[in-house]
């Protein structure tokens, strides 16, 4: 599944570093963990990495927007992230 995210956002399918590929597999995480926790909700734990998790996919948003704002207002768009 990775590979998949990282060829459909990144620069290529080895491309694991760029922020967009990054972002989207931050994404896909949370996704993820949200539907377990929704099912699991004494799941303390997952609840935590959950809130971390948005907190770095937050902070790797900023620091895109600050780079290039174009590159940011697409990613968002393409994975439907309100803001």
């Amino acid at each position: 599944k990775k590979k998949e995210i990282f060829a459909q956002y990144g620069k290529s399918e080895a491309d694991t570093g760029s922020t967009e590929s990054q972002v989207a597999l931050f994404t896909f995480r949370i996704q993820e963990l949200t539907k377990h926790v929704k099912e699991n909700h004494k799941d303390l734990f997952t609840k935590r990495a959950l809130v971390n998790l948005v907190g770095k996919r937050r902070r790797m948003l900023d620091y895109l927007k600050e780079q290039d704002i174009e590159r940011y207002r697409e990613l968002i768009k393409k994975l439907g992230i309100r803001k």
